[in-house]
């Protein structure tokens, strides 16, 4: 090997390697919200899933500007008809306008699930941490009241609940008895997944540190729970909505001259011989927003797996 050849590999080496730093420093970094997104899109059922919720969410907040009809005006000189052009969806044995009446009944049902769902994520993910992060005779005192808390009968103190409220706010104690009983198998979930993350080493170093207990469970445990709070508080909507409909349906829900999918549901079953659009109707509409939360729920859990098919890691 002559001195020219000796001579230039040190040149070449070094351009390789500023060839290399200026490809890793041209490398942008991907985001977990910006990966998960991407995640969640290229999955075709839970995009399908997201369009027909996002169009049943428009339909109950602007459904009734398009429609001459009010769920509380009945029509008496159209009692248990068919639809027509007066009537888009019908109407029911004591003349109300089925199409006002189904976007009344899914704004309330609406309503009902995201805010029990939302409520009951948020105090079970601080009930469950808390329970987990303290430890010793507080972690069993408290599994012990969770314990006590399931077997109590829910369905039916839900019902007394609702029973003694008047005034058009039916649908707040609904939900809050929806909240008040649902949290609790919840808490015990998020109290096992919180017995890993209490033995991390950045919790240990906030301890250490002096960090208040409750900034610690609201700053590093709950955030770091974060996948499978959305998940379920998704998910969530519809088991709180479906208990609403239990209950509508049972006659222990929302009152009349309020209504909502499961009051609905009640309504035409005693009709579905003769009027039976009356029940299909506002069943179509709940089997729709059921199916489509379901999507959007599987496509957050395969977003947010991170053992999914969807390519890509979060930096």
């Amino acid at each position: 090997m002559n001195k020219k050849d000796v001579s230039s590999e040190p040149l070449e080496s070094a351009a390789n390697k500023t060839a290399t730093s200026n490809a890793w420093g041209n490398f942008k970094r991907t985001g977990k919200m910006t990966l998960y997104t991407r995640r969640f899109f290229r999955r075709p059922s839970a995009v399908v899933g997201l369009v027909m919720l996002l169009i049943l969410v428009l339909f109950a907040l602007f459904g009734s500007k398009i429609s001459k009809w009010s769920y509380d005006e009945p029509d008496f000189s159209s009692l248990a008809t068919p639809p027509s052009a007066e009537h888009w969806l019908g109407t029911t044995p004591g003349g109300s306008d089925m199409y006002a009446m189904v976007v009344r009944g899914l704004g309330r049902s609406l309503s009902i699930g995201i805010v029990s769902s939302i409520t009951i994520t948020v105090i079970a993910a601080l009930v469950g941490t808390a329970i987990s992060y303290f430890e010793g005779w507080f972690e069993q005192v408290g599994m012990w009241l969770l314990d006590m808390l399931l077997i109590v009968p829910s369905f039916l103190l839900i019902a007394l609940i609702i029973s003694a409220s008047s005034g058009g706010s039916d649908w707040l104690w609904l939900a809050f008895g929806l909240t008040a009983f649902g949290w609790i198998g919840y808490a015990r979930t998020l109290r096992t997944l919180t017995l890993s993350l209490r033995e991390r080493e950045y919790v240990r170093a906030a301890k250490f540190e002096g960090v208040s207990s409750f900034r610690i469970i609201v700053r590093h445990l709950v955030p770091n729970l974060g996948s499978v709070l959305i998940i379920n508080t998704v998910l969530g909507v519809i088991g709180a909505i479906n208990g609403e409909t239990a209950l509508s349906f049972l006659g222990l829900g929302i009152k009349a001259p309020d209504t909502s999918l499961g009051t609905l549901l009640n309504a035409g079953q005693s009709v579905v011989q003769t009027s039976p659009w009356v029940l299909l109707v506002p069943s179509a509409v709940l089997v729709l927003l059921t199916f489509s939360v379901q999507l959007i729920g599987d496509g957050l859990r395969d977003a947010i797996d991170p053992y999914s098919k969807s390519v890509g890691k979060a930096e």
